[in-house]
């Protein structure tokens, strides 16, 4: 613990420490906010690869999750057909944050990726329980990214499920926004030997197969 609070918890290492979900990624938030607001062109995936290389992320965590919603709206406001103000990005991140929990992907079935995306959708289209076309399509696009996600898994990994939840957000924001992003990027995962239950290696797209040596990163666990 950090804060000394008590709360039922799914994740902790086998010392028996456990961070709780309010300080789980408190220092990263900022650091991402920050860098999304920030960013320019309208590739999301190019957008998230940055922020990746910069921010000292966790092999797995709900920190992939606001990368995800930034990255993508960073887009669609460096694009210009759509304003997105930065009291958006904000708002989006925010969102994700209240659904992207650590271990839900597999208790729920629910990654916060996906949310992270329908955050992304909600405050363009301005999505509310009482509205009717602008909930169905944040639905429908949290649904086709689940569905893409979870082809993804065997075990999880939170940089294969962003950068496979934003190529697919770039149809989805053609789709149902009229807008044209960027999305062709040679990904090469750095990121192969942190993963602590096994990399996927051949049945991911991002593994260089012909580099099965570790690369040094500064990264944490």
């Amino acid at each position: 613990m950090q804060c000394g609070a008590k709360e039922t918890g799914y994740v902790y290492c086998p010392g028996g420490h456990y961070i709780c979900n309010n300080c789980h990624g408190e220092n990263l938030f900022n650091a991402i906010l920050n860098l999304t607001l920030s960013a320019e062109g309208i590739n999301p995936l190019s957008i998230a690869e940055e922020i990746i290389k910069h921010v000292p992320l966790p092999m797995l965590g709900c920190e992939h999750a606001w990368i995800a919603a930034g990255a993508l709206l960073s887009a669609i406001r460096n694009h210009g057909k759509i304003e997105v103000t930065n009291g958006q990005i904000n708002e989006a991140l925010n969102r994700t944050r209240r659904q992207a929990i650590g271990a839900f992907c597999g208790l729920t079935g629910v990654c916060g990726v996906a949310p992270a995306i329908g955050a992304s959708f909600s405050v363009i289209l301005g999505a509310a329980c009482p509205k009717d076309q602008e909930t169905a399509t944040t639905m429908r696009v949290v649904s086709r990214v689940i569905e893409a996600i979870a082809d993804q898994t065997g075990p999880c990994c939170c940089k294969n499920f962003v950068r496979t939840a934003l190529t697919l957000s770039c149809q989805l924001a053609k789709e149902y926004l009229g807008i044209e992003l960027a999305h062709t990027e040679k990904i090469v995962c750095q990121d192969s030997h942190r993963h602590p239950h096994g990399c996927r290696k051949n049945k991911c797209n991002y593994y260089l197969i012909e580099q099965e040596s570790p690369i040094n990163s500064n990264s944490p666990i």
